[in-house]
């Protein structure tokens, strides 16, 4: 392979996040798709429509010897798919959470290590440049800090179906907590030293021993705090569903969400609208020295423009033979902070980190 031939993929897991991957790679020069994997036929958008779908990854990994493997199927196959991928010596890139347990989290790195190929983590949010401005301003603010942050999604009909089907390996606070964890830890450098959680199942239609709602808290060495809510169903709340918020001593930064937004839309989940910055400087007479600052996000990407940034850095990764060790390493990090909070759930203890 010349450094000017596209890479040959395969992309296992056709759901929305594999769908939207599948165009990414659709449309960027540098990838080339060699098979489409999938459980069962889906709708394919735009040009991937008249592509077979296949039924199985290691048929297609041995058949097919593509350079990279793009797996966004159920959390518990995250592992194994990725090992064996980087086994046959592809890259890989694997939607979060990285895997359903800590060892395997950390198979995975040490396989991508032996192997010497890539491995990049869908941590969407990592290539949001209004994400990136909020950790910016939050980092100027000086710890300790006070993270507020949650996604409730209220959900019915095939999302409340993809819902229940996640559910059965991976609860909400794991699912999507690793993203606003790794926030966390991208804000302050302190390491996490304890989690609390506390979950509830709210339908019957959820496996017995899973939770639709959870919260978690979380302790930092710097004496930081934070705390993290997820539900999935269609009994959840579209009040507050969407907290992002960032508190110092210096003052705060914080998302403020446009009017009318439902937490049923996938764009709802990345963009930011506004981030407001508030200074707690008071001048001599006590008062705030200063308004509140509002930073207008407007034109920032959308979801499917962020998995093009997605797997434009792991194209970049590749051919500029990127080291990758600390992205996996934080991913290894907020998996096992979010796994902690669901062993709190189940147990009603605190756990130490």
């Amino acid at each position: 392979m010349t450094p000017q031939e596209p890479l040959r993929v395969v992309v296992a897991g056709l759901g929305n996040m594999g769908r939207s991957h599948a165009l990414a790679y659709a449309t960027n020069p540098g990838f080339e798709i060699a098979a489409l994997i999938n459980r069962s036929d889906v709708a394919l958008p735009g040009p991937l429509v008249g592509r077979r779908i296949g039924r199985s990854f290691e048929d297609a990994i041995r058949e097919e010897k593509p350079d990279v493997a793009s797996i966004n199927t159920y959390s518990d196959s995250h592992a194994n798919y990725a090992v064996l991928a980087l086994e046959a010596g592809c890259h890989v890139f694997v939607e979060k959470p990285l895997a359903t347990t800590v060892a395997d989290a950390r198979r995975v790195v040490d396989a991508a290590k032996v192997n010497g190929r890539k491995v990049v983590i869908g941590y969407i949010l990592r290539h949001h440049p209004s994400w990136m401005r909020l950790i910016a301003e939050a980092r100027k603010l000086g710890g300790p800090y006070v993270f507020r942050m949650n996604l409730n999604q209220q959900s019915s009909g095939a999302t409340w179906e993809t819902h229940k089907q996640l559910m059965k390996t991976t609860s909400p606070i794991v699912d999507c907590g690793v993203h606003y964890l790794d926030v966390m830890c991208q804000i302050t450098d302190a390491r996490p030293v304890e989690v609390r959680g506390m979950g509830v199942r709210l339908s019957d239609e959820v496996d017995p021993g899973m939770y639709n709602y959870g919260h978690l808290q979380v302790l930092f060495e710097d004496g930081s705090v934070g705390w993290y809510e997820a539900g999935w169903g269609p009994m959840i709340s579209e009040t507050a569903f969407f907290v992002k918020d960032v508190m110092s001593p210096r003052g705060c930064v914080s998302i403020v969400m446009a009017e009318g937004v439902r937490s049923d839309d996938i764009d709802t989940h990345t963009k930011t609208s506004t981030i407001r910055l508030h200074s707690a400087e008071r001048g001599p007479d006590g008062r705030f020295a200063r308004p509140d600052e509002l930073l207008s996000m407007q034109g920032e990407p959308g979801h499917q423009e962020l998995c093009d940034f997605e797997q434009a850095f792991l194209l970049k990764a590749i051919r500029e033979d990127l080291d990758l060790t600390q992205h996996m390493d934080d991913a290894v990090k907020s998996l096992a902070v979010c796994l902690a909070a669901d062993e709190s759930v189940r147990t009603g203890v605190a756990v130490k980190l």
